[in-house]
């Protein structure tokens, strides 16, 4: 289903928002693998889904790291606390932006910066 959709600046876009919400939900499944098989597959004109696969794959990779980290930090204790810390939050913030993408709107995750 087409529908417009606000920008965080405010720009309306158009987009799939089923595809959208699946360019998150896919992180679940596929971790980063998901996110970057929207951006690839994503029509040129369909900014909604992009832009969702672009926030959803810098948060996997944001993930990603978080476990290495936790997978060295394991070694003095600490990392075995973070990795279901790790989970939860992925769990909690990738379901909130299917919902969201669902809605309609490009959802950025918190405290994500651009590497994409």
């Amino acid at each position: 289903m087409s529908t417009p959709a606000t920008e965080p600046g405010g720009e309306r876009v158009e987009g799939d928002t089923t595809l959208a919400a699946l360019a998150h939900a896919s992180a679940l499944f596929a971790s980063f693998l998901g996110p970057i098989l929207f951006l690839v597959l994503a029509d040129d004109d369909d900014e909604l889904v992009k832009q969702n696969a672009k926030n959803s794959l810098n948060f996997q990779i944001i993930v990603f790291v978080s476990l290495m980290i936790a997978g060295v930090l394991s070694f003095v204790f600490i990392g075995l606390l973070l990795f279901p810390i790790i989970g939860i939050v992925d769990l909690v913030l990738v379901l909130i932006a299917t919902v969201k993408a669902n809605d309609g709107q490009v959802y950025s995750y918190p405290y994500t910066p651009d590497i994409v």
